[in-house]
């Protein structure tokens, strides 16, 4: 194959080291990038002197005919072009003759690939952000129609206290916003130019970097080309920020399995978004779940693989960091398609059961602490009441009932101060109601965390 270096070397590459050593399989996804940062380096390049303004502007032509040729399906670089930035420069130079030539005066092929790999994933994490938003969306209209709506709420998976479904949904709505504003604090690292940082030591030309940087749209350039070029914190935060948001869609995906299993019976899953057994054939499986509760592993593999392999890598560049694009790629891709199938998943792919969940805080003692807060209000000393009712609950465990079971007579007996209204402190939907603190799962806190929820998601949306 030819050579992509200077005559130094007598001989090319070996055919199998020249394919373990090709980026251009992956990093063809970054050439609509590359492609945009050639531009607004050769027009930096005519600004500033270096080349002439006609010399500039066949650079553009040709590298926009270059964009056109790839939409058409016309330009597709293989194994040969060793990456996408040799690719684009050698099509060029067949288009626009010599002067194609010196569109790499003043950069290195590693602030360009800096330059080309922030420009994609600012691109990708406003589109996420949009996902995010989407997906927030779908948690509010479920909730909003779920308000008064009753769900066992569980500590140590055991039951602990009924809630508002709508109070459930809200707290997946709380972790979104966080993934959202965590990528708007990513986006800021993100948005620092390291075009003409050069090879590791800057350029000896009169390049202008805050221009190409404002051509792109960078808010900051770097000021340090040593770190301009091996910085990939900002990937690795994407990662970490990726990861959590991952994380918060396994623990959803992992409550709707548990939800739509027979012994829970919470929900339903609809055809639109399961898949039966090819066996059983009264299976409906919950496919979108389960497959983005294993996938998150995948995007955390991608971050700790990032993480070990910049550990060590000394000042600047080394061809280690080639790794970083098929990880954070990948992530992308992942990230993205869980986020749309779970938004699906919610916009429609659920049933909930009202009767069922009301049926299951009625079979409970996640009442309990109620007790202990109706005498603790009437003047008993709340670590007594605690352990009365500990006590109450142990008896009807034996006796096989439940507290609403007891007489008014039972209650009396254990301690004067309860009284008729006693059931109607115990009651689920009334237990709700009660815990109307600020943040807390009372209907009428719930109706306020929508009406905020939604005006902050009003504000978000046109800000992106």
């Amino acid at each position: 194959m030819a050579k992509t270096w200077s005559d130094r070397f007598e001989k090319s590459l070996h055919p199998v080291i020249a394919a373990f050593n090709a980026s251009i399989g992956f990093d063809i996804e970054l050439i609509e990038y590359d492609l945009t940062g050639s531009i607004a380096h050769a027009r930096m390049l005519a600004k500033a002197g270096i080349i002439s303004p006609t010399e500039g502007e066949r650079l553009v032509s040709g590298l926009e005919q270059i964009r056109r040729e790839y939409c058409q399906g016309d330009f597709q670089p293989g194994v040969e072009a060793e990456d996408i930035h040799f690719a684009v420069e050698r099509r060029l130079t067949e288009l626009v003759g010599d002067v194609g030539k010196k569109l790499h005066t003043g950069r290195s092929r590693n602030d360009q690939v800096g330059t080309d790999t922030r420009l994609y994933l600012r691109d990708q994490i406003h589109q996420i952000q949009g996902q995010l938003l989407d997906f927030q969306r779908a948690l509010l209209t479920l909730a909003e129609a779920n308000v008064e709506t009753l769900i066992p709420g569980y500590t140590h998976l055991q039951r602990a206290q009924p809630l508002s479904l709508a109070h459930h949904l809200l707290a997946y709505r709380e972790m979104a916003q966080r993934d959202w504003e965590r990528l708007a604090d990513v986006y800021r690292r993100v948005d620092i130019s390291p075009l003409g940082c050069g090879a590791l030591a800057g350029t000896t030309f009169p390049i202008d970097r805050h221009y190409s940087a404002e051509l792109l749209g960078f808010k900051h350039i770097y000021a340090n080309s040593l770190d301009g070029v091996s910085d990939r914190d900002w990937a690795i935060e994407f990662l970490c920020a990726a990861s959590l948001i991952m994380v918060h869609l396994s623990r959803l995906a992992e409550e709707v399995i548990l939800w739509a299993s027979q012994e829970f019976g919470f929900v339903g899953l609809k055809d639109s978004c399961s898949t039966g057994s090819s066996i059983m054939p009264q299976k409906k499986n919950p496919d979108v779940p389960e497959l983005v509760r294993g996938k998150t592993g995948r995007v955390f593999g991608h971050l700790q693989g990032m993480l070990v392999m910049m550990k060590a890598l000394p000042l600047a560049y080394n061809k280690d960091l080639q790794e970083d694009k098929e990880g954070l790629f990948d992530s992308v891709k992942t990230l993205k398609g869980c986020l749309g199938a779970m938004t699906i998943l919610l916009q429609e792919g659920l049933e909930f059961r009202p009767q069922r969940l009301l049926e299951a805080v009625n079979e409970d003692f996640s009442n309990a602490t109620d007790v202990a807060d109706y005498l603790a209000a009437k003047g008993v000393p709340f670590r007594e009441a605690y352990n009365l009712v500990g006590k109450v609950v142990k008896t009807c465990l034996e006796q096989e009932k439940l507290l609403k079971d007891l007489s008014l007579a039972d209650w009396q007996a254990l301690h004067p101060a309860f009284s008729e209204d006693i059931y109607q402190a115990i009651a689920p939907r009334q237990v709700v109601a009660a815990r109307n603190s600020y943040g807390g799962t009372g209907f009428d806190q719930v109706r306020s965390a929508l009406a905020l929820a939604q005006n902050h998601l009003q504000q978000l949306s046109s800000e992106l």
